[in-house]
This record gives C-alpha cells, sequence and structure tokens, in this order.
C-alpha cells in the first residue's frame, strides 16, 4: 500500500513553547509524564491541573503556560501515542504482507490505540464520536485503502464505514464493558468479517 493512502494528521496545534529553551520542553515532557503517571493510577476525570503542577513540581503558571486547561493536555497525550501509531503503520504498510494481513493488522493496532487511551478519547467530546476528529480520519482512508486493494464486493465506501464505526471509543466501551467481550474476541471478531470479505 502507497502512503498516499494515509491521511497523517497532527491533533492539535504545536505547543506554545519558545523554541530553543531547552527548559521550556524539559517541563512540558515532565509535565505529559506526570499527567499520564497521575491518569493510569486514578483517572483522567479523578486528577485536577493543581495536582499535576504540585506532582510536576512546578508552579501552576508553568502549567498553564503549556496547556491551558485538561482538554489540551489529554489532546498532547493523545498526540504522542498518535503518531508513534502512524509511524509503527508506515512501517508496516511497507512490509511484504497482503492487503488482508496488512488490515487484519491495522484494525488489532487501531483497537489497542482506543483501549489504551480510551479515557483520552472521551474527554472535551461532549459524547459526540471520536471518529468525527479530523486526527481520527486517516484511520478510516487507511482502511479504505486496504479493502481497496482487496476488492470485495459490494459498496467499498460502506464498508470502510462499517469497520470504521467499529473502532470509535464509545462501541469499543459498549463490547467491553457491556457486552463483556475481551479484547480478543473484538479483533477476530473483525478479522472474521474482512476474511469473509476477502474470500
Amino acid at each position: 500500500m502507497s502512503d498516499e493512502h494515509l491521511i497523517l494528521t497532527p491533533q492539535h496545534d504545536p505547543p506554545r513553547t519558545q523554541p530553543g529553551r531547552a527548559d521550556a520542553v524539559k517541563n512540558r515532557e515532565l509535565l505529559l509524564e506526570t499527567a499520564k503517571r497521575l491518569f493510569d493510577a486514578q483517572s483522567v476525570e479523578a486528577v485536577t491541573m493543581s495536582a499535576i503542577a504540585e506532582a510536576a513540581g512546578v508552579g501552576k503558571g508553568t502549567l498553564y503556560r503549556h496547556f491551558e486547561n485538561k482538554v489540551e493536555l489529554c489532546q498532547a497525550l493523545l498526540d504522542e501515542d498518535s503518531r508513534a501509531f502512524q509511524a509503527r503503520t508506515l512501517d508496516h504498510l511497507r512490509g511484504p504482507d497482503g492487503a488482508y494481513q496488512h488490515l487484519r493488522w491495522f484494525l488489532r493496532e487501531t483497537l489497542e490505540f482506543v483501549e489504551r487511551n480510551s479515557q483520552l478519547l472521551c474527554v472535551g467530546t461532549g459524547g459526540t464520536s471520536s471518529l468525527e476528529h479530523p486526527a481520527h480520519w486517516w484511520w478510516r482512508q487507511t482502511i479504505r485503502g486496504l479493502l481497496g486493494q482487496i476488492n470485495p464486493p459490494g459498496d467499498l465506501e460502506y464498508l470502510a464505514d462499517v469497520l470504521y464505526v467499529m473502532l470509535d471509543v464509545h462501541t469499543v466501551y459498549f463490547q467491553r464493558q457491556v457486552r463483556g467481550y475481551d479484547l480478543e474476541r473484538i479483533a477476530s471478531g473483525m478479522a472474521g468479517m474482512i476474511e469473509r470479505l476477502a474470500t
């Protein structure tokens, strides 16, 4: 699959730190690491901005110079993981596997991304789907490009939408928490869907 099938967009504007200021870069990294640690230990909702500043050993002014609010901080954490995911995807799609194997791998990796970032993906959405965020549209474009190579019968655009919707954080939450499925069952179910499409 060629790289043009991917639309890789940053999650949000670059941090408002002055270029070349090593202390500002160091503080930003410290704040992100501290926030992630606190979110993992408690929850995104339970952790306040004041608690993050205190745990990081910096003043509130330093925190707010980097992140105006918790939504912006969560988006920065998502951005880091998303960029790493994009890089892994580009590397994998350059490999020797066929389109079916690539699509199966990509769906599993995206599910794992949603699983580990489920709290962050829900921050600031106002109950709307995370799939509406432009930064996630490359998931859908990647799915559509790989389906095009598989070339199953039917409406490719609709099939791409179906698979894309299955990756929404609210859909994954429903299957994990309400239906009680583990991640392996969800990934296997999606793999079975595309296997039937490919044959």
